[in-house]
This record gives structure tokens, C-alpha cells and sequence, in this order.
């Protein structure tokens, strides 16, 4: 028996403008609108037929609030019984993990129709959180108490060696690939801050006429994005406010799949059909001092690379794309490894607008990326497209191809996952109490809402071993010294130590400095 052939046939998106309290929505109820109007879009002469032969839900995990039962939730409310139900963990890659098996379980016969679907409402919970209305009224009970909203950046990092130097939140880590792929290409803080804004600068303007995106009609210049201060704050060097994922939207999307045969029962218009070509995903190390350095993404190349050779493309082939942009090196580097540079690509790098201009919808964002994609190929804006979705900080990868045409003939959806979960690429020795001369390998630093910066993060090697180590600094004038807009501290040499005591056994907190041995903290 020949391998089905899946196929997108119903896609939709939700916006919640509103951020009033007797308007605010909840995550599934987005969902599921967002599913209804995708099973709409499919145009099948059947409707029902089509409901009735949903069996499997995949969601994507949301941060907005936390359902004892989110696929559950969203069958109870489309009153369907699917066989497979399932929510995801979470991180930005899972629109495109999902898309991926739930294509394969369809060629293998394992699932008839299948339903993708994330949201999130955090514009929502935020105002209800600063009008006292928590929870909000009429939402559904949430799986733990809730006190606040929930974010990446104010989470608990641990008592890893990152957390233990106050590190480990995406808008730390981004900045430490930012500053390393600046200084690995010998570019100047100015060029690259330039650079950065004109890649954000070209995609808020793909976002100011998406009718999806949360900055819909509103115009965001390159230089806007460009200077700093005001509502444009630093928040960790180099990247302003503008440059960093917004969170605050009221968004989901929906995707409904299905085989080409089961299509054609459906009586689903070949006009709506969107062929799953293939997919790849890894992930690189969780601990960002362990990975091998900072200016590449194994697991972003590996990604790439896999996805196109089993889907039996290659980059000239692809017309259209969604590269993740959550902060501008992820658009870099995935568009340098594909043979473009992202601030003159041969074709926009997003459909959406990015992560600041569309708006991070939570873990959902690559879920509106695969509906846009969908909608242009079926308008004949191109017949291929690509989509990566990112998670993490620049940890977990999985990309997508789509087309308009089918694979070629005889040649079945991959039946298996061309990628290990884990990348095997290993980062130089880690020393948790360095002491001595040392080298800036990578670094950023946080700001506080006044401006003035607070704490400075550093990986460097020691130079008697080359041994990597994370440290702050030792002192105001490091400090500043690393916020230079015109002198390159990567390759500076300096001096690290560590407090002698530790909490249960382990190393102490180490610090980094510029200046002289004598420093006070050395």
C-alpha cells in the first residue's frame, strides 16, 4: 500500500485586539476560534464529515495560562473524541516539531485529520493583572494558582553556572551570539548596531501590513529602531527594546492536515491544498557555556541543511521564507549559512514581520508563519517555502518545507526524523573556579529601566589552558568599559577569580576585570 500524501487544507488566525477586561479571551477560546475558521477555510463540501473525522489535536504549549488539560480542553469545545491529544513542551521550534510528525503520521496511515493549534493572551492577562482581576473573569481553571504574568525573562534560572552569575534568560544569551558573530567577522559596534536595525527596519514594514500582526498599520523606521533611549531603552548590549521579542499580543493560529485521497472525499477544492515536503530538527546544547562557540548554530545549519535534503530541495528553489526573528543574529546567521545576507536578501526573510513587529506570540509564533506561507503559495506568490522556527536561546531548531507542487512521484513523506535530537557538537573545557590571566571570548550586559547599565556578563578563556568560564564584573570600570559603542572588548586580555565560599560544595560566584591584579575583588 503506497504511503499517503499529506497536505495542508484549512488554515486561520486570530487577533484580539482588545486589552479591556470584559474583552479579554482566553487562550483556548483563540484556539479554538482559530480551528473552527481553519476548518472553514478548507472550503470541503462535506463540513461535517470533515469535524467528525478529527483525530488528532496537537497544541502548543502556551505561556498565558496553565490548562490541566489543554487538548482536552479545545475536543470537549469542538466536540470531536480524538484519538490522539497531545500538548507540547515548550519553545518556539514546536509549530514546526508538530507540523512535522503530524505530516508523517498521516503518510503512514496513523492519522486521518489533524489539528495544530497555539495561542496566547498575555495582553490580556497583563491587563487584567494591573486592574487586580485575577484570575481574569470567566477564564478556565488553571492547572496552579496564578499571581502574575508569566515571562522568559523573569523566570528562576537555576543554580547552574549560568544562573549562579544571574545569566540564562534569552535576552541574555542572544546578545552573547550578537557580539561574537560581530567580532568573528571583524565588523565595529557601530556597523553592527546599524546592521541590526536595518534588517528590523525591513521587516516591521512586512508586519505594517500584515492584518495578523500586532503592529498592523503602524510604521516603525529603521531609525526609530536604531536609537536608543526613551521607550527604546537598552535592555542587554547591543540590543535596544525594538531589537528584542514583544510578548504582549492576543494571538493564535490553526492548521488542519490531511492526505490527498481523504481530501478528495472531503470534497476539499485542489485550489486549497498545500503539500508537506519534509522537515529536520536538533538542538544544540541547553547550557550556553557548553556549546562550541558564538559565532555558529549547529543545530540551526544541521537543521537547515536536513530539512531541505529530504524534502528535495535546495536554496534556489525556495521562494519564500519565515526565519525566525526573535532578536536579529537568529536572521543572520540561518541567512549567512543559506548564502544571503539578511539586511539585502534576494527574498524577504519573513512573512510576518518578526518576533518586535508581529508580535512573540508565546511558543506560536512559527504556527502563523506556516498559515501566511500557505496563503501566498495557494495566491501563486511562489510554489516553495521554508519556514524555521527557533526555540530557547538559539537551542532548539526545526524546519519545514511546503510547496504548492507535490514531492516527487513515488517518493513518499520521510518516514523518519533525518536528525538526532541532539546535536553532537562540543564546546571547549569548562573551568567553574578559573584564576588568572583571560581572554573575552563573548559578553553582554543588562541595563537597568533608567539606562544606566547593571551587571556585565562575560565567557572568556584562560589563557594558561584555554579553558572557557563564565564570569561577571569585578568592578564599575570593566563595567563600562563593556558598554564601548566604539572599542571592541572581545579578545581584550583581563583577569578572572572566584569567591572562595559556595553554597553546598559548589564554586562561588567568579568575577572578570580590565583593569590591573589589584583590583579590589582579585
Amino acid at each position: 500500500m503506497a504511503a499517503a500524501v499529506p497536505i495542508i487544507v484549512g488554515v486561520a488566525d486570530i487577533i484580539n485586539r482588545s486589552t479591556k477586561i470584559e474583552d479579554a479571551k482566553e487562550p483556548a477560546d483563540l484556539m479554538h476560534q482559530a480551528v473552527l475558521d481553519a476548518l472553514k477555510d478548507t472550503d470541503s463540501s462535506n463540513p461535517e464529515l470533515l469535524k467528525s473525522s478529527i483525530d488528532s489535536i496537537d497544541a502548543v504549549n502556551t505561556w498565558t495560562w496553565p490548562y490541566p488539560d489543554l487538548p482536552g480542553l479545545l475536543a470537549e469545545k469542538l466536540a470531536i473524541n480524538p484519538t490522539h491529544k497531545r500538548i507540547s513542551i515548550h519553545g518556539g521550534n514546536q509549530p514546526g516539531l508538530l507540523f512535522d510528525e503530524a505530516a508523517r503520521r498521516i503518510s503512514l496511515g496513523q492519522t486521518k485529520v489533524a489539528v495544530l493549534t497555539g495561542g496566547e493572551a498575555l495582553a490580556s492577562l497583563g491587563a487584567c493583572a494591573a486592574a487586580g482581576k485575577l484570575p481574569p473573569p470567566g477564564w478556565s481553571p488553571s492547572a496552579s494558582e496564578i499571581s502574575g504574568v508569566p515571562s522568559p525573562t523573569t523566570r528562576d534560572l537555576g543554580s547552574d553556572l549560568g544562573g549562579l552569575h544571574d545569566i540564562g534568560a534569552p535576552i541574555h544569551i542572544y546578545p552573547l551570539y550578537e557580539n561574537g558573530y560581530r567580532a568573528y567577522r571583524k565588523q565595529s559596534i557601530s556597523d553592527n548596531h546599524k546592521e541590526s536595525a536595518k534588517i528590523y527596519g525591513e521587516i516591521a514594514k512586512i508586519a505594517e501590513k500584515n492584518p495578523y500582526a500586532w503592529n498592523f498599520g503602524k510604521k516603525v523606521s529603521e531609525e526609530t529602531i536604531s536609537t536608543v533611549g526613551g521607550k527604546n531603552r537598552m535592555i542587554c548590549f547591543p540590543y535596544p527594546l525594538l531589537m528584542n521579542a514583544f510578548n504582549s499580543v492576543n494571538l493564535a493560529g490553526a492548521v488542519i492536515l490531511t492526505s490527498t485521497e481523504f481530501a478528495e472525499d472531503l470534497g476539499i477544492p485542489k485550489s486549497k491544498w498545500i503539500y508537506a515536503l519534509g522537515g529536520a530538527g536538533t538542538q544544540d546544547s541547553t547550557y550556553f557555556w557548553l556549546r562550541p562557540n558564538f559565532h555558529t548554530s549547529p543545530a540551526i545549519t544541521q537543521s537547515l541543511d536536513a530539512a531541505m535534503r529530504v524534502s528535495n530541495l535546495s536554496v534556489a528553489d525556495i521562494d519564500i521564507y519565515d526565519l525566525y526573528s526573535c532578536f536579529p543574529i537568529v536572521p543572520k546567521l540561518s541567512s549567512h549559512h543559506l548564502g544571503f545576507d539578511a539586511v539585502n536578501p534576494p527574498k524577504p526573510i519573513t512573512v510576518l514581520g518578526g518576533l518586535t513587529s508581529f508580535g512573540g506570540a508565546g511558543n506560536n509564533y512559527s504556527m502563523h508563519a506556516i498559515t501566511e506561507v500557505t496563503r501566498q503559495l495557494r495566491s501563486g506568490k511562489g510554489s516553495t517555502a521554508l519556514v524555521l522556527a527557533n526555540g530557547g536561546s538559539a537551542t532548539y531548531e526545526h524546519v519545514i518545507c511546503i510547496s504548492s507542487r507535490p514531492r516527487p512521484t513515488g517518493s513518499p513523506y520521510p518516514a523518519s526524523p533525518p536528525l538526532p535530537e541532539f546535536t553532537e557538537v562540543s564546546g571547549p573545557p569548562v573551568d567553574e573556579t578559573p584564576e588568572g590571566e583571560a581572554v573575552i571570548e563573548t559578553y553582554t550586559v543588562s541595563f537597568h529601566r533608567s539606562g544606566k547599565p547593571e551587571l556585565a556578563y562575560i565567557v572568556g578563556r584562560l589563557k594558561k589552558s584555554d579553558h572557557r568560564f563564565v564570569a561577571n564584573h569585578a568592578d564599575a570600570e570593566t563595567l563600562n568599559l563593556l558598554c564601548s559603542t566604539t572599542e571592541e572588548p572581545i579578545g581584550k586580555t583581563g583577569w578572572v577569580s572566584c569567591d572562595k565560599a559556595g553554597e553546598k560544595g559548589t564554586a562561588g560566584r567568579c568575577y572578570f576585570t580590565l583593569l590591573k591584579k589589584d583590583s579590589s575583588k582579585l
